[in-house]
């Protein structure tokens, strides 16, 4: 995918896949499959976004052709 100049890309943040994949307690437990009720916290994610609060987005940067036959 080519992003050129101008472009809007949309990024979203979460904390967990859930229900896609396992559900994450958000503390440590050896083994997430015998996580108990009690080991579930509720996660907070703050974004900010004003000027005080600079926002970057780094993306590695590949050519295609040297993953797949361009020519």
């Amino acid at each position: 995918m080519l992003f050129r100049s101008g472009h809007t890309v949309l990024v979203e943040i979460q904390s967990t896949w859930f229900p896609l994949y396992d559900r994450n307690p958000q503390t440590f437990v050896p083994n997430i499959m015998t996580a108990k009720p009690e080991d579930y916290k509720p996660a907070t994610i703050t974004i900010y976004s004003d000027p005080e609060h600079d926002s970057t987005l780094q993306v590695p940067l590949m050519n295609a052709c040297d993953h797949i036959e361009c020519f």
